[in-house]
């Protein structure tokens, strides 16, 4: 794996350019400005691109920064070094938000999926354009891996995780295609399963849509991850640990995590107050504002400085009043928080 600690802070700048930053700072600006200190969680920190966007912008602004990687801790901490009075970080998923701050906070901003360093680094084996070893950890701490489902996950689970994950339309023909080569040899390289996705399918849908294996290696990392089980308990967990008015962000890269943030910032938007009444009732108040009714998408400029940007979708919304919380799992325990 690569050695970042000699990396200097500007060089790790280059390393990854944050999407959509004057907007996320304008939607902030309402809850950050002003000369009481205010608190952040960014709680996909990366390489800090966005924190130290915020901690710049904002000079009473603290930011608790969460990552799962401990390579991005290390690469922002070194990144934020000049606001470390004001910037901390914590190894963790985001779904375990509620535990990384005793008071509830101004803002919550959220940038999914992938980052930069996983993309382009060869040894994490996100990458189908280049051999590496099937990984796909964002944890290198964690234990399963890529390699680990494609040899053996049985073809019933490899079709459910691509149809289900990768909205994959051949995932049965992918899946018998893995299964048979499995069978003679392990499937351990990146370029290996790509170039096995690229016969299973069908040659007149490969002119089209892209690489053919783009959403093989997307189904196989959101279940490596567990990417969508994640946020669904990390959105309602956000919305827990925010302070009346504060402000939830997210960022979403592909329709099944906008789909879920949309869902769910919908359904907290609409007022329960019954049909004929003349005035909205305060106990049928929605808990959640819209603060975009359609997601922000990134301009033809920032796209094509940036072509990682071309897939955004930015929601945002405001809390009004406290967020119901699912019931607590055994092994995520929802902390009621005073308000």
């Amino acid at each position: 794996m690569t050695d970042h600690t000699a990396v200097t802070s500007d060089h790790i700048a280059t390393l990854h350019t944050p999407v959509l930053t004057a907007q996320i700072l304008q939607l902030l600006s309402p809850v950050l400005e002003g000369e009481q200190p205010t608190t952040v969680i960014d709680a996909t920190l990366g390489m800090g691109g966005h924190s130290h966007a915020i901690l710049s912008a904002f000079p009473n602004a603290q930011v608790i920064g969460i990552d799962r990687d401990p390579q991005a801790l290390q690469l922002a901490s070194q990144r934020l070094a000049p606001f470390a009075d004001r910037f901390r970080c914590v190894h963790t998923t985001y779904d375990r938000i509620d535990t990384v701050s005793d008071q509830p906070v101004d803002a919550i901003l959220m940038d999914l999926g992938v980052s930069s360093l996983q993309l382009d680094e060869d040894e994490r084996g996100f990458s189908y354009s280049r051999p590496a070893a099937l990984d796909m950890r964002m944890d290198t701490t964690a234990t399963t891996t890529a390699a680990d489902l494609v040899n053996q996950a049985s073809e019933d689970e490899l079709t459910r995780i691509l149809r289900q994950w990768g909205e994959e339309r051949f995932a049965r023909r992918i899946a018998q295609a893995i299964v048979r080569e499995r069978a003679h040899q392990p499937i351990e390289n990146s370029q290996q399963l790509a170039e096995l996705v690229r016969e299973a399918i069908p040659a007149a849908t490969r002119r089209h849509g892209g690489h053919p294996a783009k959403r093989t290696f997307q189904a196989l990392r959101i279940a490596v991850n567990e990417e969508l089980t994640i946020l669904e308990r990390a959105l309602p967990a956000a919305l827990g640990s925010l302070k009346i008015g504060g402000r939830l962000l997210v960022e979403s890269y592909h329709s099944l995590e906008d789909r879920i943030v949309k869902q769910l910032f919908v359904a907290g938007s609409q007022d329960e107050t019954p049909l004929g009444l003349p005035v909205p009732l305060e106990q049928d108040s929605p808990p959640l504002k819209l603060l975009t009714r359609k997601p922000i998408k990134a301009d033809a400029e920032e796209i094509a400085t940036n072509p990682r940007a071309q897939s955004v979708r930015l929601r945002a919304v405001q809390l009004q009043k406290t967020y119901p919380q699912p019931e607590p799992e055994n092994n995520y325990p929802v902390r009621r928080k005073k308000r």
